[in-house]
């Protein structure tokens, strides 16, 4: 399983290790991800995602699931977050 946020599309980061005697290795910063069950006010369910402690920071600052994915662009998304934002927007306009 890769180590990719589902919603900010966080990914690892490469750096160097730099010891006292500046000899330089490489590193890998990975993201703190968190397997979450966020729930969603629209469809009346939860949803098991693999969160960054950023992105749910995020998510709750905005106000929910459902707000964050409406102001959020698609290019970030992962494909199963992209169909339940599209599934999300169907059941809004049905609603409205």
């Amino acid at each position: 399983m890769s180590r990719i946020c589902e919603l900010t599309g966080k990914t690892r980061l490469v750096g160097n290790n730099v010891s006292h005697a500046k000899n330089r290795t490489k590193k890998t910063f990975l993201p703190n991800l968190q397997n979450v069950t966020l729930l969603s006010d629209t469809l009346g369910k939860g949803v098991k995602l693999r969160v960054s402690t950023h992105g749910l920071r995020s998510v709750e600052h905005v106000g929910g699931l459902d707000n964050w994915l409406m102001k959020t662009s698609d290019d970030k998304l992962s494909l199963r977050v992209k169909r339940l934002k599209k599934e999300i927007a169907k059941k809004q306009v049905a609603a409205a």
